[in-house]
C-alpha cells in the first residue's frame, strides 16, 4: 500500500482512478504482475500482488513513478504524490487461508471507511477489484487473477453461479467482522504461519542487504530485456553489430524501443544504449512522433 504525501487525496475524480488502473494494466505487462486485488480510496491504494519474477521494487517504482507523472500533467502540478516508499507486507500463499484474509482485508477497506451504508451492498464501490470478481470472465481486467482466491472461499468454479456463492460469503464475512482477523495485518512485516516467518528469516541471513536484493532485481529485469532484443533481432536476421551500422532512427530500432517500453522496465537512457539508438532525449522524440503517426 501507498499513501498520498502529507495524507493528500491522490485522485481528485474518476478520470484519476481510470488513469491509475490503465497504469497498473500496463505494469502488470511490463513486469508479470498477478493482481489477486486492488482497491483505491481516497489517499491511499491496497494491492495484493504476486510477483513471479521478484521485480516487486521495480514494478512498483514504474507505477508510482508513471502515474504521479500523468497526474501532475494532467492537473498542471509538480512534486510528489506519495508519501515515500510504498509498504509492503509478504503474504503466504500456501493455500491455508492468508491470502484470503488479506484479500478481505482491501475489499473491506469501504467498509471500515464508512463508505457504504448497511443497504448498500459492498458491490456498489466502484473502485476496488471485488466487482471484477462478480462479473463473467470476458468482461474482466485481463491482469486480475481470481482463482486463488475464489479456492480458498471454497468456490469451485469461477461461474455465474460462483460468483453469487463469493458475493454471499463476503456479504456474511463483512456483517460479522470485528477486525479482530486483520490486526497481523496492520503490524510486523509478514504474515503466515510460524515455518513460513522462520524460512523468510533463513533466507534473509543468506543474501543480506538491500544492495544484493537490488542488484538481482536489476539483473533479472535486465535478462528479460536482452531477450526481448535477441528475439527482435533474430525475427530481422539481424546480428549484434546491425545496430550499430544502422542508423539511429532505424523504424526496426523504434519498433524494437516500443516493445522494450511496453514489456519491460528499462529507461530510455538503457534503451538507447542498448539498441545505439544516440540519447535518450533524441529515443523520446523518435517515439513520441511515432505514437503520434499511429494516432
Amino acid at each position: 500500500m501507498s499513501r498520498g504525501d502529507r495524507k493528500k487525496d491522490i485522485y481528485l475524480d474518476d478520470v484519476d482512478r481510470q488513469d491509475f488502473l490503465k497504469t497498473l494494466a500496463e505494469a502488470c505487462q511490463k513486469t508479470g504482475f498477478e493482481v489477486h486485488a486492488y482497491c483505491l480510496m481516497r489517499n491511499h491504494f491496497h494491492f495484493v500482488i504476486e510477483t513471479p519474477q521478484a521485480n516487486l521494487v521495480a514494478g512498483m517504482k514504474w507505477q508510482l513513478g508513471v502515474y504521479t507523472k500523468r497526474f501532475n500533467i494532467r492537473h498542471k502540478l509538480c512534486g510528489h504524490l506519495f508519501a515515500g516508499r510504498y509498504k509492503a507486507l509478504i503474504v503466504d500463499g500456501c493455500g491455508n487461508g492468508y491470502l484470503r484474509t488479506v484479500c478481505d482485508y482491501v475489499h473491506l477497506n469501504p467498509v471500515r471507511a464508512k463508505l457504504l451504508s448497511a443497504e448498500q451492498k459492498l458491490s456498489t464501490f466502484r473502485w476496488s477489484s471485488y466487482g471484477e470478481y462478480l462479473k463473467p470472465g470476458r468482461k474482466r481486467c485481463r491482469w486480475l487473477r481470481v482463482d486463488r482466491l475464489l479456492g480458498e472461499h471454497g468456490t469451485p468454479k469461477d461461474s455465474r453461479a460462483g460468483g453469487r456463492q463469493f458475493e454471499q460469503r463476503m456479504e456474511i464475512r463483512r456483517a460479522a467482522e470485528t477486525g479482530v482477523e486483520f490486526k497481523a495485518l496492520l503490524r510486523g512485516w509478514c504474515l503466515g504461519s510460524e515455518e513460513f516467518r522462520k524460512e523468510l528469516l533463513a533466507q534473509m541471513n543468506e543474501k543480506r542487504g538491500a544492495e544484493h536484493y537490488g542488484q538481482e532485481i536489476r539483473e533479472s529485469a535486465e535478462e528479460k530485456a536482452h531477450r526481448i532484443v535477441l528475439e527482435e533481432l533474430r525475427k530481422l536476421r539481424w546480428k549484434e553489430d546491425h545496430l550499430g551500422q544502422r542508423r539511429k532512427g532505424d523504424p526496426a530500432k523504434v519498433k524494437i524501443a516500443l516493445r522494450l517500453r511496453r514489456e519491460t522496465t528499462m529507461t530510455l537512457a538503457w534503451i538507447a544504449q542498448r539498441l545505439q539508438m544516440g540519447t535518450k532525449t533524441h529515443l523520446c522524440h523518435l517515439l513520441y512522433w511515432q505514437a503520434r503517426n499511429a494516432t
